[in-house]
């Protein structure tokens, strides 16, 4: 892919994440070049907004742009997987909004499509590149609290109900898991190193769309290992994250919008972490993508292949505890 300085961004869609993810592309002085939309006045008009010189109606016309170097997808869930498909086989590196599929066999397809074209690939999970996670890995790298023994995040809100917004509408992937309950889930798979739980048991509640609203997670790692996650777009949540290890414990508030974290190790003074925070963060996660590219990676270290695959593979798990299948699934 490409090195040179001047790295060319595709936006696919124009909603309120493509826009986030711009403002924070934009911090960083990448390059917003084209952006593309099922809808010609959608794509114009954000276009005409933002001053991004191209507008596409249709994504194919934009993957034969020779200009462009990655995508980035912001499209419901259900859409994910054919776009990051065609992209990678176009040879652009691929930014997928998380989830990056509806469930491993979708995922399965998007990484062999990236490993047979060698091309980057990486599911969009931006608070992992945020300065105080950053600093939370590197407290845990350090063992400062020791071996971990306990993991507890949540991540829910009350959305306004619109059976046929994304949150709640099952033909676009809607619902609390796949849409929140990727955030704790993800955030306790950086702490326990990305690997795959041993044993799982779940609680979800299903509304009147037929999609979960209210999840309860825990998560075994073996031995004194465990983990619990709650997610919720009904419901507003305390959306902290709290890591217990055998010589003290890490505290992240808001941990989804994470601008600090606090070490409290046993026997050492508690130590507040709260760096200057630039734009919206989604900047960071914007920058470590366009470094990987330059230095002609495939994947993230931050947010690597397999790791997003265990997540999907668990949430997976979760939905067939509980007979829960998208209308899209009928082929996996």
């Amino acid at each position: 892919m490409s090195t040179k300085d001047t790295i060319n961004w595709a936006l696919v869609g124009t909603g309120g994440i493509c826009n986030n993810f711009l403002a924070g592309l934009r911090a960083t002085g990448g390059q917003a070049a084209a952006v593309v939309s099922r809808c010609r006045e959608k794509a114009q008009d954000f276009a005409a907004r933002n001053s991004i010189a191209k507008a596409f109606d249709h994504y194919d016309h934009m993957l034969e742009d020779t200009a462009i170097d990655v995508v980035y997808i912001g499209t419901p869930h259900t859409t994910h997987k054919d776009l990051a498909v065609r992209a990678l086989k176009a040879r652009k590196a691929v930014v997928c909004e998380k989830p990056a599929a509806i469930n491993a066999g979708e995922l399965q397809e998007i990484i062999a499509a990236a490993r047979e074209n060698n091309v980057f690939f990486m599911e969009a999970m931006w608070t992992r590149f945020t300065p105080p996670l950053q600093k939370v890995r590197e407290w845990l790298t350090q063992g400062l609290i020791g071996e971990i023994k306990m993991v507890q995040a949540n991540f829910g809100f009350n959305a306004h109900y619109d059976p046929k917004g994304r949150l709640f509408d099952p033909h676009l992937g809607g619902g609390a898991l796949l849409d929140v309950g990727i955030y704790p889930l993800s955030l306790i798979s950086m702490v326990f190193g990305g690997k795959k739980p041993l044993d799982i048991k779940s609680q979800l509640y299903f509304g009147e769309t037929g999609v979960d609203e209210e999840d309860a997670i825990i998560l075994s790692y073996g031995g004194n290992r465990i983990a619990f996650a709650a997610a919720a777009i009904r419901t507003e949540l305390a959306n902290d994250a709290w890591i217990y290890g055998t010589r003290g414990k890490i505290h992240i508030p808001y941990f989804i919008w994470a601008r600090s974290a606090r070490l409290l190790a046993d026997g050492t003074d508690e130590c507040f972490y709260q760096p200057e925070f630039i734009s919206n963060g989604y900047n960071y996660e914007a920058e470590a993508v366009m470094d990987c590219i330059r230095e002609a990676q495939t994947e993230s270290p931050v947010m690597p292949w397999n790791e997003s695959m265990v997540i999907m593979e668990t949430m997976d798990t979760i939905r067939a505890q509980w007979h829960f299948r998208y209308p899209s699934e009928t082929h996996y």
